[in-house]
Parts: C-alpha cells; sequence; structure tokens
C-alpha cells in the first residue's frame, strides 16, 4: 500500500513538473495611490486591487473602487491626504498636480512612476500588458486585450448596420447646467473618437474638447440626441427635469425623448471596457 502511494505521488509530481509555472501577484508591501481614473480600472481587472490603497475621487470604476479611500480630485490634490496613507509610490498619468503637492510627495521620498499612453486602442493595450506584468499577471493583460478586440470587432459590425442613415447629431452635456451654462464636450480627446467609432456627429460647434456654451447656442444647435454625463443628470433628478433646462427644451432630443443618463468615465478615456462601452453606445443613441 506505501508502496502504491509512494508511486502515485512521483507520477503526481513529474506530472507537475510538465505542467508551466503559473505567477501569482506579488503585492506584497506594494501600497499604491493611483490619481489616474484610467489606470485604477486596469489595476483592478488585472487583480491588484488589494496593493490600491488610496486613488483619486474621479476613480469610480469599477464600483468596488469607491471603498477604497479618496485623496482628491486628481488636479487638485493635497500631500497631506496622499502621504497619511502611507504609500510605497503613487500612480499617474501626467494629468495630475498642483505641482507643489508633487513637489512635496518627491521631497518627502515617495516614488512617483507615471505611465503614458491609453489614448488609442493599441497604446491601451500596450499600458493593459505593462500594468499586468507590474502584477506579475501577463495573462490577465493578453486576455483582456483580446476581449478589447472582439468587442471593438463587434462594436463597428453593429455601426456598419445604421451606415445607411443619416447620421444622428449628438451633444454631450458634462455637469449640467452651472450659471446657465452648459459645459459640453466637443470636437477633441477620447469623447470625440467614441462618436466617431459610434457613428454620430459631434453637434457641438467648437474645437475646444470643454466649452461652456450659453443655453441660446445649445438651442440652436439642435441636437438629435443628448448624453447628459451622470452628475449634471442627477443633479437635476429626473429625466423630465433635465428637459426643461434652457436651450435644451428647444432640442429636437428634448422634444423626442432623445435623453440620455451616461457614466462620464465611459467616454472620456480608454481601457478594457471600451469596446463595450462603444457597443452600448451605439444602441443607446439608436434608441435599441
Amino acid at each position: 500500500m506505501k508502496q502504491n502511494i509512494s508511486l502515485l505521488g512521483l507520477v503526481l509530481l513529474l506530472a507537475a513538473c510538465g505542467q508551466p509555472a503559473e505567477k501569482h501577484n506579488d503585492k506584497a508591501g506594494l501600497r499604491i495611490v493611483s490619481v489616474s481614473k484610467q489606470l485604477t480600472e486596469i489595476i483592478f481587472a488585472v487583480g491588484g486591487d488589494t496593493a490600491l490603497v488610496g486613488r483619486d475621487i474621479s476613480s469610480t470604476w469599477p464600483p468596488e473602487a469607491k471603498k477604497i479611500t479618496a485623496v482628491g480630485y486628481h488636479r487638485a490634490l493635497a500631500p497631506e491626504g496622499i502621504i497619511s496613507l502611507n504609500p510605497t509610490v503613487v500612480w499617474n498619468d501626467g494629468n495630475w498636480g498642483p505641482q507643489p503637492t508633487i513637489d512635496q510627495l518627491k521631497k518627502v521620498g515617495i516614488p512617483l512612476r507615471r505611465f503614458d499612453g491609453g489614448n488609442t486602442i493599441d497604446s491601451t493595450e500596450r499600458l493593459i500588458r505593462a500594468v499586468a506584468a507590474e502584477f506579475h499577471n501577463a495573462r490577465a493583460g493578453d486576455s483582456l486585450c483580446q476581449r478589447l478586440d472582439r468587442d471593438m470587432a463587434r462594436a463597428d459590425s453593429l455601426r456598419k448596420t445604421f451606415a445607411g442613415q443619416p447620421p444622428l447629431r449628438v451633444m454631450v452635456i458634462h455637469f449640467g447646467q452651472a450659471a446657465n451654462q452648459y459645459f459640453v464636450l466637443s470636437h477633441r480627446g477620447i469623447q470625440q473618437q467614441m462618436l466617431d467609432w459610434a457613428g454620430a456627429v459631434n453637434a457641438a460647434d467648437t474645437a475646444q474638447k470643454w466649452k461652456n456654451l450659453s443655453a441660446e447656442v445649445v438651442a440652436q444647435a439642435q441636437p438629435d440626441v443628448i448624453l447628459a454625463t451622470d452628475y449634471g443628470y442627477d443633479l437635476q433628478g429626473s429625466l423630465e427635469k433635465f428637459k426643461q433646462l434652457p436651450g435644451v427644451a428647444l432640442s429636437p432630443a428634448a422634444k423626442n425623448n432623445r435623453i440620455y443618463r451616461i457614466e462620464e468615465h465611459d467616454l472620456v478615456y480608454l481601457g478594457p471596457r471600451t469596446g463595450q462601452n462603444v457597443y452600448d453606445l451605439i444602441r443607446l443613441i439608436h434608441g435599441k
């Protein structure tokens, strides 16, 4: 009996040696403050979230990210909140500050790690793989990139089914109303790329990435569809109240009940879910 058990153990050992070693995330001692919503989402996606001890307030995806201690808005950070978390590193995409906060973090010896890219599908996939490698989880990075490619192809196929129709004029209103001004996403940045992928025309007639427009300009743009980002939409409290806003009320979007709430983070950066977000956007603006 003992001989049989020993033989069985030897067989199992040999079988295990014939398999490639499975790498595991080694997060021991790593304490990350992420001040980029794009990086935060990717960290969660590759299984590195247990190393997160802080995040900026714009890092709201996945929902579990909201349980991580917030250190402030990524461009208006105070050093004290970050330092108090005793991080071993602050991850960023270069779009953070202010500079005195960065200087103070350097002064106290907290390492700052910048990740570039992520503004095209190719560079986003490189970024995903780079973050996955930080957690020794290349397999997760590869899987996410493959899914992103499949989702983008699926979205493109859906877009082509509407190619014979006149393109819809879409306006993206960010943060809703402020002193009769509407913060509108225009023809620069990721949101424009998202509208292009969805086969829509941006109704905002401005070259700036973000633009405060008056109610009159919003009405003159005559958007077929208005995408209201989550904060501004929720501030109004309901579709009916949003429809009654000056300028918005005179648009075809309001008259035809084609105002939709959309999560801001789904429009302004690329990540593992971008292909699915484009697919959902196409369905949303076409009412499918």
